[in-house]
């Protein structure tokens, strides 16, 4: 379940509104993808986390300081932690995927 510790704030946008960032694994589950190997996998469990996350007003986020993120505009973080985690509970996934250290190092 996600809640407001979760996510990172970062800068606001050029308009100044508010941006939290989610690790593209909060939305994925361990059944995803399982077909696929090492970097092909994490590439494609991205795009299917950017895909989900975007029915929701997420963007992929463009930057270093963190990599796999999924950007959202927001000024309700309660409101958009419950549409993320009714999301969740339609998709099935009840926890994030677990990484080994080797992949955590290719972010």
């Amino acid at each position: 379940m996600i809640t407001q510790n979760d996510f990172t704030r970062v800068n606001n946008d050029a308009n100044g509104n508010p941006r939290y960032v989610l690790h593209f694994l909060w939305f994925t589950s361990g059944d995803d993808l399982s077909d696929y190997r090492g970097l092909d996998k994490i590439t494609q469990k991205y795009n299917l986390a950017l895909a989900r996350a975007r029915k929701l007003g997420g963007k992929k986020f463009h930057n270093k300081q963190y990599g796999g993120g999924i950007v959202f505009q927001c000024y309700n973080l309660r409101e958009l932690c419950d549409e993320i985690n009714a999301l969740r509970l339609d998709l099935g996934i009840d926890k994030p995927q677990a990484l080994s250290p080797e992949q955590l190092e290719l972010f």
